[in-house]
């Protein structure tokens, strides 16, 4: 990847440039994409962009950040561009509080997961068709937080595997709920390219349709190397990813029910439904137990 042609071209020649995510990593795959975070203090929206043969998506950071879901972001990353060494100054104050803020970012993610339980158990009293959605997302905030505990950031195309290999020991045991809530066991070749065009279907309506392509391309690069699993956990994140943007406002979108079914495969059974919500929250619980005392 050549940096300096892309700076060049969209004119970041006077800010901070780094490259965090896995393609600042060992772990990276092919179909991969860069995340290079641009800090001149705008919008945190994401765009994702195509440069030559590589996909490339764009973060616009703030150095007065404070948010431990984002900082963790920068942990160990490269540093492209930062003449005025604030870039090095930030990364190197992260350095020192990252056991933190890995540990408050665990927490609130928990705490998300706790939440969305308690929306998808009120939803099943109140008939609400969202319902299966919040305990599907409250699954996978679930998984951010082990990650988070095990101080590795969450990435939806390395975080099953990752997850798989990790050491065993109370809170990552609770991994075995992730997958049992999420649902990775009913992975098929065709359900997957079903899920596919709901999770770009629904991603399009939330960020544009600049993400299509690099989604289409990783689906592809799974269903090619045979691992469904790791295909179907990576788009029901994405769904998940893009559902908690519109946490305040679902309710009043009923239409979005129509592709969200697909794109996350939610569970009809409501009896299941609020035994996978229970289960999802207890184990938030006993893991922030566990922390607390530690």
């Amino acid at each position: 990847m050549n940096f300096d042609e892309l700076i060049s071209q969209y004119h970041w020649q006077n800010y901070p440039v780094g490259l965090s995510g896995c393609r600042n990593t060992d772990s990276s795959l092919e179909i991969c994409d860069y995340d290079l975070t641009i800090f001149d203090e705008n919008s945190p929206n994401v765009e994702t962009i195509q440069h030559k043969n590589d996909f490339v998506k764009i973060h616009h950071g703030s150095l007065s950040e404070t948010q431990s879901k984002i900082l963790v972001q920068y942990d160990d990353m490269q540093i492209i561009q930062d003449e005025s060494w604030d870039l090095r100054m930030l990364l190197s104050k992260i350095k020192e509080k990252r056991n933190i803020l890995y540990k408050d970012y665990a927490k609130n993610s928990l705490l998300e997961s706790i939440f969305c339980c308690e929306k998808a158990k009120q939803g099943i009293k109140e008939s609400s068709i969202f319902a299966p959605c919040w305990q599907k997302s409250a699954s996978f905030l679930l998984a951010d937080g082990i990650m988070a505990l095990n101080q590795m950031k969450s990435g939806s195309c390395h975080m099953l595997d990752v997850m798989r290999k990790f050491e065993k020991n109370p809170i990552n045991e609770k991994i075995s709920v992730v997958n049992e809530t999420v649902g990775i066991e009913r992975a098929t070749p065709s359900l997957l390219q079903r899920m596919l065009k709901s999770t770009i279907g629904f991603s399009e309506m939330i960020n544009g349709a600049d993400s299509s392509t690099l989604i289409q391309k990783k689906h592809d690069y799974f269903i090619s190397n045979s691992m469904l699993s790791d295909c179907y956990f990576y788009l029901g994140y994405e769904t998940k990813e893009n559902f908690v943007k519109l946490k305040d406002s679902i309710e009043k979108k009923p239409d979005l029910i129509h592709v969200l079914k697909i794109a996350f495969d939610i569970e009809a059974d409501l009896n299941l439904l609020q035994q996978q919500a229970n289960l999802v929250q207890k184990s938030s619980n006993e893991i922030l137990e566990y922390i607390a005392r530690r």
